[in-house]
């Protein structure tokens, strides 16, 4: 395969997207070696950024095709989506900026479909801007997979070998623990296996976090864990899975930290992200296993606080699109297991 072209979305451009895009791409000359970064936004955006972050603005070209991309040191390659926009307040929640940020990850998907790029990165989104333009989608992970036609999908936080797969993300805890059912729980222990395989380790353990305290304590602090959880690790184990749990999620979360176990499932947001960002910070990112092309996201949200003072890192976002780059000569594989998954389920 040919040096990856990735799909970079901007964001929301009320907070820091823009400025950690230029500053990823105008100060990380060894992403060119790995990558051809191309950004999908608003030209204009992208200039204003450029400039922030101590660049000159001649270093904005505009592309139609990313596969023209020249992928030179110091550029920031745009492919201008829709009309030009108008220029919003920075750290604002805006319906404009919302808008926009939706019409690049369409614009996104839409490029992978016809193969004009090989993955897609994004820079954050703020999932109320979205809503405000009409957009209701609970983020990024449930408009890709809207976008791409897919129903089983995990959202999956990664720093270096560990990967934390989610059942359930953005809902409430109490609609989480209504989503967490034995379909669910078997469809993403079968992703998780099918990513273990994909990357050569069939044998690694995938580890199901209990969804209650100390996993239920044999059924004195809730039933999910015996009656939900459990069955659906038989089932996984049935089918060739190395799967085990549930394990209360104080114990695991720790041990998986520490290298025990490299492959987590996790039962709602905040048991994976809260621990996750915890420890790893801008080491980690953000995947979406489930879908027919790469996608890799930061770890960290629009951050309206900061936005315009200079100060964001892009830290997470060049190690998104390293890791994209990195996955993308293999994900034929990751999709083609994923959809055996999602077969073997509906069956």
């Amino acid at each position: 395969m040919t040096t990856p072209v990735l799909a970079v979305t901007v964001g929301d451009v009320a907070g820091i997207g823009p400025e950690i895009t230029a500053k990823a791409l105008l100060r990380h000359d060894e992403l060119r070696q790995r990558c051809a970064p191309v950004v999908l936004g608003d030209v204009e955006v992208l200039r204003r950024a450029v400039v922030a972050a101590g660049g000159d603005s001649d270093a904005v070209r505009q592309l139609d095709d990313p596969r023209a991309a020249t992928n030179e040191p110091g550029t920031v390659e745009v492919v201008q989506v829709g009309d030009p926009m108008p220029q919003v307040p920075l750290g604002e929640l805006s319906e404009v900026a919302g808008d926009g940020a939706y019409r690049f990850v369409v614009a996104a998907c839409d490029l992978a479909k016809r193969g004009a790029v090989d993955a897609i990165v994004t820079a954050p989104l703020n999932k109320a801007a979205m809503h405000a333009a009409g957009h209701r989608f609970p983020g990024h992970t449930e408009l890709l997979a809207h976008e791409f036609g897919v129903k089983s999908y995990s959202l999956v936080l990664s720093a270096g070998d560990l990967y934390l797969f989610h059942l359930t993300t953005h809902v409430s805890l109490r609609q989480a623990i209504d989503d967490v059912t034995p379909e669910r729980t078997e469809a993403v222990l079968r992703l998780a296996g099918a990513f273990t395989r994909t990357l050569g380790r069939p044998d690694d353990e995938v580890a199901l976090a209990g969804l209650n305290p100390h996993a239920g304590e044999s059924r004195l602090f809730g039933d999910e864990d015996a009656h939900v959880l459990a069955p659906a690790v038989a089932a996984a184990r049935a089918r060739g899975i190395n799967a085990v749990g549930p394990i209360p999620a104080d114990a695991l979360l720790p041990a998986a930290v520490k290298g025990r176990y490299r492959m987590v499932v996790v039962c709602y947001h905040d048991q994976g992200h809260a621990p996750f960002k915890a420890v790893y910070g801008d080491q980690g990112v953000n995947i979406t296993v489930g879908l027919p092309v790469v996608r890799v996201s930061v770890d960290h949200g629009t951050a309206f606080d900061i936005a315009g003072t200079g100060v964001a890192r892009e830290a997470s976002l060049v190690l998104a699109c390293e890791r994209a780059a990195a996955l993308a000569p293999g994900w034929d594989e990751v999709w083609r297991a994923s959809q055996e998954a999602a077969d073997q389920l509906s069956s």
